[in-house]
């Protein structure tokens, strides 16, 4: 599986559970990035936050048997951030993602608005 292909796993499990201001940075083309792609979503409450990181683990592992490196953030579901090594997601509740502005810090990265059904 490549990584384009993970990556649009990721965006199906963040779009089952209603993620919003789903962002995809195409990292491929920076240079020392740690990673292809960064795929970011926020969510409304620590539920939301908790139950889009399960949907987006249940998508990846159902469709292509991979599971993550690492995962961070679960505990307090604040930023729950999955590695899958060439695709790290983040999951923010909607007042950190602002705080942390990742987009803005890897800003020579393609960046690609997902569309979502409200």
């Amino acid at each position: 599986m490549t990584s384009a292909e993970l990556c649009d796993l990721v965006v199906d499990g963040m779009t089952e559970k209603k993620a919003e201001d789903v962002v995809v940075l195409d990292l491929q083309g920076v240079n020392n990035a740690i990673a292809s792609y960064f795929v970011i979503c926020s969510g409304n409450s620590d539920t939301h936050v908790e139950a889009i990181s399960d949907s987006i683990e249940e998508v990846v592992y159902k469709r292509s048997n991979q599971s993550p490196w690492h995962r961070e953030g679960v505990q307090n579901k604040e930023w729950i951030l999955i590695d899958y090594v060439d695709v790290v997601v983040h999951i923010f509740k909607k007042e950190k993602r602002s705080f942390y502005a990742l987009e803005d810090l890897w800003g020579d990265a393609v960046i690609s608005h997902i569309e979502t059904s409200a």
